[in-house]
């Protein structure tokens, strides 16, 4: 069974947080805290001018039966670089032919009958989403800023807006 592992100089708390924090049951938070595995794997860098002391480099690497496999490296600048160690490189690396899911937010709003059809559709469709509830910490004017319109629920697919529910259907019978 393949297993995905997040390591990280820190402690076994600070890492429990991190899992709630992520929702992400399929990955194993693992803290090396004191950060012997990373100094053996050559990766411990001194990050004291950030008032951080020791910590890893950032990196991800494939393992299979124990063998590293490939190492996506960030590269040595300043700060902390976050080109190539991402999901989405590994992945390429993984199945560069696979299809990417859809980056899917919803505006919506309680109990809105409009929504809850909006909903359904992309959990129908198997798209995964983000939600925004229109009330909390979002109004009218930022939805209207966002999307140009005032009614939810108003959707978005990779960056461009699909619109209520109506046009998410039309969109679905488009493809």
């Amino acid at each position: 069974m393949d297993s995905i592992v997040c390591m990280s100089v820190n402690d076994t708390f600070v890492m429990n947080e991190w899992a709630k924090d992520q929702n992400a049951p399929n990955v194993a938070f693992i803290p090396d805290g004191n950060g012997d595995f990373t100094d053996g794997m050559g990766m411990l860098v001194d990050k004291d001018d950030l008032g951080f002391g020791k910590r890893s480099w950032r990196y991800a690497m494939l393992v299979k039966d124990g063998v590293v496999e490939k190492m996506f490296i960030e590269p040595n600048v300043p700060g902390d670089p976050y080109e190539v160690s991402d999901a989405d490189t590994m992945l390429d690396f993984i199945a560069p032919n696979a299809a990417k899911p859809a980056s899917v937010l919803v505006f919506s709003r309680e109990g809105c009958p409009f929504c809850a059809r909006a909903k359904g559709m992309l959990a129908d469709a198997g798209m995964a989403y983000d939600e925004i509830m229109v009330g909390d910490a979002v109004g009218i004017r930022g939805l209207r800023a966002a999307s140009g319109r005032e009614t939810v629920p108003q959707v978005f697919i990779d960056g461009q807006h699909v619109g209520g529910s109506d046009d998410l259907s039309a969109w679905f019978a488009a493809k």
